[in-house]
């Protein structure tokens, strides 16, 4: 009865193989930008498994290209030197002491341990930050904030808060051709050499925008976008997306994730996903199941 047991458990193991088979042929040489942040950056199992993930992918034949986040360990860092954030619509205002502190925790401390951990678990990961060969260019975020319907927008100074120009791929790709997994963090440089902190969510779409990567994945701490009754949407059109906005079914810090996957697909990524980083092995489960564990956003 017992080897019966271990022989349909081997068997088991067998099956999940072969579902992923499709999936690894499809996704073969194909380029997955993954925007890595929230719990799956904290606790050190979720570390550790993902590092697994992202070398598996690299040596059944994807590439994937990481940016990453670092919330968390900029506010420790904050905190401990007794400087206070503030945030205008979940933005933390940068000013020339913060942005200091910004890019020595993610270009530094954050960026490495992730390249360390990759490393150590077979890959050949490289660190980059958006200065590095002028990997990310960018200028300054003009935010506006809403002062009434008969008077302007006030514009709101976020700071050395940065947005975007364009993205440097040749850095990528020459990385991609040697078998490199690059791990960028999300500080970008202006045309005159002045450095800025951007969001890495906003980071990684224009990065996977650039790259006309596959797929772009979020790495969030919730299971993705819910419905009104608090049921995962399991894949969402594109065009379904402004309604859902503005009836309220998709708002708060959900509504940047999914505008940024929008514009992703929009530049001609295939598919965005946005997925429960605190899932053990999330990456792997939504790429290689038929189910997978977090929503998909389709074009139109």
């Amino acid at each position: 009865m017992a080897k019966k047991k271990a022989l349909d458990v081997l068997v088991q193991k067998a099956s999940i193989l072969m579902e992923a088979l499709p999936y690894i042929r499809r996704f073969f040489h194909q380029t997955m930008v993954i925007k890595y942040g929230g719990h799956a950056m904290v606790d050190e199992h979720l570390k550790n498994s993902f590092a697994k993930s992202i070398v598996l992918m690299k040596y059944i034949g994807l590439n994937p290209v990481i940016v990453h986040g670092g919330g968390p360990q900029i506010k420790k860092v904050l905190d401990r030197m007794q400087i206070t954030s503030q945030f205008v619509q979940g933005v933390r205002v940068t000013d020339s002491q913060t942005l200091d502190v910004v890019e020595m925790v993610l270009g530094g401390k954050v960026n490495k341990e992730i390249v360390h951990l990759i490393n150590q678990q077979g890959g050949r990961a490289i660190g980059l930050s958006g200065k590095d060969g002028q990997l990310i260019l960018a200028r300054k975020m003009k935010l506006f904030k809403s002062r009434g319907p008969e008077d302007p927008p006030e514009l709101i100074d976020m700071g050395m808060v940065g947005e975007v120009i364009e993205i440097n791929t040749d850095i990528i790709r020459t990385l991609e051709e040697h078998h490199f997994i690059p791990v960028i963090a999300p500080i970008g440089v202006g045309r005159s050499g002045r450095t800025y902190n951007i969001n890495a969510d906003l980071v990684a779409g224009q990065v996977a925008s650039a790259l006309k990567a596959t797929k772009l994945i979020l790495l969030t701490d919730i299971e993705g976008v819910k419905n009104r009754k608090g049921d995962l949407i399991p894949t969402l059109k594109a065009g379904e997306i402004p309604s859902l906005i503005e009836n309220g079914t998709i708002s708060g810090g959900m509504i940047p994730k999914v505008n940024c996957c929008l514009e992703a697909i929009s530049h001609g990524v295939e598919k965005a996903h946005i997925i429960d980083g605190r899932v053990e092995n999330a990456l792997l489960l939504e790429l290689f199941t038929d189910s997978g564990v977090g929503t998909e956003i389709v074009p139109d």
